[in-house]
């Protein structure tokens, strides 16, 4: 199988991972009591019950929860992701509105992960057994431990509040790529690129060492190379395919790690949204979050695939 013909396969069996998530999704949310209309309900006890029905039936809520599937499974179709009930706004446009900030925010995460990670990772490995080596394990299962929202507080207590470099809210007043805006993303990038950074190093450490115990690296040694051509442009290449096979499963880790992180530091991206959704039962909007991060962590995992064969031409598809 070539490479063009595995990446179509892939791309179509986006489909049928996105309709189970959608059933378990949209079934998991319909089992937890109240819903939009519950909640305007509530919070308007002059509502009368056959104004509660009007409601429900609008919004098609009075039907069974095969019934509201399909209807909602057949507007997503026609790319009608439906309206959020209690502000009436669409929902298409409120995740395109939050959209920028979480990738924004993500790319710091993944930029920070990386830097920090290959770098250490490379140097722990050429320096076993010693001093730094012990260090970057220490800070490598600390950052694992270390949860999210407990490393973001610390991080404005310490960043924001005693030294003062970084301002407690987002400038709001600025456009998203302005640089104040870009210099506040620097702490919640740390939080949420820590454990990704953490795991990436243990795994760089493991494979960069392992490598360089195989006889090419002691026969290219042997040739007179010099030891940071070995390691940059032999061992480093091989190592980098067990990264990028992790990279891709901590795509998962850092969407839902940015649920926590934007709450952490009022951060207006999708992973607040998602809360507010869920708090509130709108459905529509909780669905189209939902589907969009399946996409974006199956086609993360399909770039892994490719480059896979970038790094290793021996890797083919069969």
């Amino acid at each position: 199988m070539s490479l063009r013909r595995f990446i179509l396969k892939r791309l179509l069996s986006i489909i049928p991972i996105l309709f189970g998530v959608s059933v378990i999704t949209f079934s998991l949310v319909h089992l937890t009591p109240g819903d939009p209309i519950a909640q305007m309900v509530a919070m308007n006890p002059n509502v009368t019950a056959a104004e509660e029905a009007q409601l429900r039936a609008r919004y098609g809520l009075d039907g069974p929860i095969w019934e509201q599937y399909l209807t909602w499974m057949g507007n997503v179709l026609t790319g009608d992701f439906g309206e959020v009930i209690g502000s009436g706004r669409d929902v298409s446009e409120v995740v395109m509105t939050r959209l920028p900030e979480t990738i924004a925010l993500g790319l710091f995460g993944w930029a920070f992960g990386l830097v920090i990670a290959i770098p250490t990772g490379i140097y722990a490995a050429i320096n076993k057994d010693e001093f730094a080596d012990t260090a970057s394990r220490f800070l490598a299962l600390s950052g694992i431990s270390i949860p999210n929202f407990w490393l973001g507080l610390m991080l404005i207590l310490i960043g924001a509040l005693w030294i003062g470099l970084w301002p407690v809210l987002p400038p709001s007043r600025h456009a998203l790529y302005h640089p104040e805006m870009l210099w506040y993303l620097v702490l919640p990038g740390i939080t949420i690129g820590t454990a990704a950074a953490a795991s990436i190093m243990r795994v760089m450490r493991t494979s960069m060492a392992e490598e360089m115990n195989k006889e090419y690296v002691t026969a290219a040694r042997a040739k007179g190379l010099p030891e940071r051509t070995v390691v940059l442009k032999h061992v480093l290449r091989n190592s980098l395919i067990s990264v990028v096979t992790l990279a891709a499963t901590l795509t998962a880790s850092i969407v839902a790690g940015s649920v926590v992180v934007e709450v952490v530091f009022n951060w207006p991206g999708l992973g607040r949204e998602f809360i507010t959704a869920i708090d509130e039962r709108e459905i529509n909007l909780i669905m189209a979050i939902t589907l969009f991060t399946g996409v974006f962590i199956i086609i993360a995992n399909l770039l892994a695939d490719i480059l896979y064969a970038v790094l290793d031409p021996r890797i083919r598809y069969d």
